[in-house]
């Protein structure tokens, strides 16, 4: 749970009367004070930083209530008391001197609602190159960068997300545009708030050769060919799990499968969401082309003064020998160029549907055949075990050239039995003990020394 890791009081300044003042010297400190240092700040530094903050607030907005000081110095202490008793700030010594430090979970909600305040402008083309890399790095090594793509995965759903609040929000700015009574103060909330706030940096080119969607074929064709091929499926999902990234083997798989499948699900599902954002802004953008057309012609007296030039000009007796007015012009005033042509819908992106996956029997046999070989190439304590105690079966004591070696199993495990007591860390000197004897063995398989293995008491 979310409040089991902040303290209780944390969103106190961000509720009370004075909790404008109080996001805005947060939002200061995080960024003027502690944004380019790791070190934590001494407590008289910070003092005198809420004290020059305050300075630009009146004391009405600073106060809670009657009870917060008056006096300069007096009350930036208090506000510095209302942070660290809140859990905002956490306080220490270092050799007798006081220093201040964000509290470690109250500096990422910090960080969110910074996020927040900057607004929520993104790049189009650096969303879809970040997966891109992230997907096309993970492919070319899978056994090395399969953590690239889970991070392809993360970056497909934040940018997701963020395409799905950005319509949100886009319709409650133009719901108060459509409020607002004011031109003026349309205008502002149209350029500041819609078009620099949260309209996407890039969005224009969409409409140009360089759309950053572009890219978005290279990121379904990359990641249908890796969910089509087995064997990049079986490399990302063997990396993911000697990474400690997964619990087994089939669960890595199914992890890997269905990160693909969510990139390409998200990126060629686009077209909905684009098509919303698209519709909002050609609205709006109609909207505000009709006001600014007809904001000019709220002059009520235009029609008189039109009738009295028709009276004058139809009061000259003799139109031949009537001045050229100088102020009309010898084009059209208003033609094709000058025509609202409303925003030409994107063409839609051809697909086609990805196969269904099927495991190829060759490719299973092949799997298996390597784990087989493994297993069987591979030492371990219980195969050494195993293999000595079948040879105890007559007593204690057996000799190396003594034992018969009858297939590549029993060499495999027979050509590690001299390094018994250094092997696996020493952990089967205690069950048996090595020797070294006169004379050499030579069975066909090895030409060593000779020796004896001991098994002692347990």
């Amino acid at each position: 749970m979310l409040f089991n890791h902040l303290s209780d009081d944390l969103f106190k300044p961000l509720a009370s009367p004075s909790r404008a003042f109080n996001a805005a010297l947060l939002l200061h400190v995080r960024e003027k004070l502690f944004g380019d240092t790791m070190e934590p700040l001494r407590k008289s530094e910070l003092l005198a930083a809420i004290g020059d903050f305050c300075s630009g607030w009146t004391q009405a907005e600073i106060a809670d209530d009657e009870t917060t000081p008056v006096d300069p110095v007096e009350r930036r202490s208090a506000v510095y008391r209302r942070f660290l008793d809140s859990g905002w700030l956490v306080e220490r010594r270092e050799r007798y001197v006081p220093v201040v430090d964000l509290d470690p979970q109250a500096r990422l909600l910090l960080d969110d609602l910074a996020r927040l305040d900057r607004g929520e402008t993104r790049s189009y083309g650096g969303a879809v190159l970040d997966v891109l890399g992230a997907l096309e790095s993970a492919t070319a090594n899978p056994g090395e960068r399969s953590e690239a793509l889970s991070n392809a995965a993360k970056a497909a759903r934040d940018f997701l997300g963020h395409l799905r609040s950005l319509a949100g929000s886009m319709r409650k700015i133009e719901e108060r545009i459509l409020a607002e009574d004011d031109l003026r103060a349309a205008f502002r909330l149209y350029f500041e708030e819609f078009v620099e706030r949260h309209l996407v940096s890039d969005y224009r080119t969409l409409h140009t050769r360089f759309n950053p969607f572009r890219f978005r074929s290279g990121i379904v064709r990359e990641a249908g060919r890796a969910l089509r091929d087995p064997l990049t499926v079986r490399a990302l999902a063997e990396g993911a799990l000697r990474e400690g990234r997964a619990a087994g083997l089939e669960a890595a798989e199914r992890t890997v499968r269905g990160e693909l499948t969510e990139i390409l699900a998200i990126f060629e599902g686009l077209d909905r969401h684009l098509d919303v954002v698209s519709d909002i802004v050609a609205r709006m953008e109609r909207r505000i082309a009709a006001a600014m057309r007809y904001e000019g012609n709220r002059d009520s007296a235009r029609i008189e003064r039109t009738a009295a030039a028709l009276r004058a000009v139809g009061a000259v007796g003799d139109v031949a020998r009537a001045p050229v007015p100088p102020i009309l012009s010898a084009r059209m005033p208003v033609g094709p160029p000058h025509l609202y042509a409303p925003r030409m819908k994107r063409r839609a992106i051809v697909t086609e549907p990805l196969p269904d996956s099927v495991n190829d029997p060759a490719i299973d046999a092949f799997v298996e055949a390597k784990d087989e070989f493994r297993r069987r190439t591979t030492v371990t304590p219980e195969s050494i075990t195993v293999f000595l105690e079948r040879q105890f079966a007559s007593g204690r004591t057996v000799r190396g050239s003594g034992i018969r070696v009858s297939d590549i199993d029993a060499f495999v495990v027979f050509q590690r039995l001299r390094e018994i007591d250094v092997l696996f860390d020493g952990a089967l000197a205690g069950r048996y003990r090595l020797s070294r004897v006169d004379g050499r063995i030579a069975n066909g398989w090895l030409d060593c020394p000779d020796f004896t293995v001991e098994r002692q008491h347990v």
